[in-house]
């Protein structure tokens, strides 16, 4: 199992349960006989308590890795407000890295990277709080769209993206078809034709 809990769900309740983590590594401290790891995902970060052993597995592990970590959650003698998780941390018993990373090439809190930065490495961006906030209200706003459509018995029907190209003015934008050798498909320029076909279609059931 890749885990049992996200790594923002866990709560003194929990205590004295054993657990399994899956995250990227937001931050890492090592010290001679023990060390911490922030794991975050989407959920939320909860803090991994590591005993000297698995210091020494994890002392090429950089930010941005991704880690499992199966151990026992802990209460905290000291709870940190800044985290859902504060009131707990996982004390490690296995760490398994499912994949390092390389130094990274842009910050993902803390400084503004240029737009042209972003862009480029678009797959580390996503993973700051600022985009997974954008992305969680597209999705809501989305979502409440389609739930009032559907309440008001509105049907979502998808059109061909790519059809069969037609000789007009316009340049057509191509795609060769692997099945058809020197045969193209193409950005439908009249993509009204399939909603007409939608409606008339209902028009012959009245």
């Amino acid at each position: 199992m890749l885990r049992t809990h996200n790594c923002g769900e866990l709560t003194k309740n929990d205590a004295g349960q054993k657990a399994t983590l899956s995250g990227w590594v937001d931050n890492i401290k090592l010290r001679s006989k023990l060390g911490f790891v922030n794991l975050r995902d989407r959920y939320g970060i909860t803090q991994v308590f590591l005993n000297q052993a698995l210091c020494d597995k994890l002392k090429d592990v950089k930010r941005e890795a991704v880690l499992q970590v199966k151990g026992i959650i802990k209460a905290r003698p000291e709870a940190n407000p800044k985290l859902k998780t504060g009131e707990i941390e996982l004390v490690a018993e296995e760490v398994e890295i499912l994949n390092n990373s390389e130094p990274l090439p842009l910050e993902l809190e803390g400084v503004e990277n240029t737009e042209e930065t972003r862009l480029k490495y678009r797959y580390l961006d996503l993973r700051t709080q600022k985009m997974q906030k954008n992305l969680q209200i597209r999705h809501k706003l989305t979502k409440a769209v389609r739930d009032y459509l559907d309440q008001n018995n509105f049907l979502e029907i998808e059109t061909p993206i790519l059809g069969k190209s037609t000789p007009e003015g316009a340049r057509d934008y191509l795609v060769p078809s692997r099945l058809q050798k020197g045969k193209f498909y193409a950005l439908p320029q009249s993509p009204q034709l399939f909603k007409q076909l939608k409606i008339d279609s209902q028009n012959l059931h009245k």
